[in-house]
């Protein structure tokens, strides 16, 4: 064989076996089902340890249209009608609430998140101050934890909380099985 066509195949082959795709490491998942004032089921989200953070995966209808504050609260209960069970924003460090906060931001801080006008709430963001791991961070201390939807926008500086309005929907974090995510 010609040497110049064994370099060649030498190296289709290598390159070849560094494009293939990593296969996943196990990852520690949680799941939350939101529920309304009433104590209807409005939506689920899952979320996924990942290395930069908790990866949050969340769909929910019947919401009022527009934008929404969305945060992690530091008790895992959602007492109807107005889930103040949540407890505040997961607060671990013990910092400001905001993204202009200068000595912010709680763990629980969360972007804001916009309702469709049929109602549907869907998005996917990661939050890198929680963990799904044990820990200082970990969403699943002695009390568990919640996600929560708030009837207006967190302006990212008002204390303690961002002015964000009512809590309109609530889900406890529960512990989910380690799974390998789809790629």
């Amino acid at each position: 064989m010609h040497p110049r066509l064994i370099l060649l195949l030498a190296a289709c082959c290598t390159g070849a076996a560094l494009a293939q795709p990593r296969t996943p490491t196990a990852q520690p998942t949680a799941n939350a089902t939101f529920h309304d004032a009433q104590g209807r089921q409005v939506g689920t989200a899952t979320l996924t340890q990942t290395p930069a953070g908790v990866l949050l995966d969340a769909r929910l209808t019947g919401v009022e249209p527009g934008t929404h504050a969305f945060h992690v609260h530091q008790t895992g209960k959602c007492d109807a009608p107005d889930f103040k069970s949540a407890g505040g924003h997961y607060n671990p460090t013990g910092t400001n609430h905001g993204y202009y906060a200068p000595k912010g931001t709680h763990a629980g801080d969360m972007p804001n998140q916009i309702a469709q006008p049929d109602g549907t709430l869907t998005f996917q963001v990661v939050n890198p101050r929680v963990s799904l791991d044990a820990g200082k961070r970990s969403l699943f201390d002695a009390d568990g934890s919640a996600l929560v939807l708030h009837a207006k926008p967190d302006d990212y500086e008002s204390q303690p909380a961002g002015d964000a309005g009512g809590r309109i929907a609530c889900a406890v974090v529960e512990r989910g099985a380690t799974t390998r995510p789809a790629r």
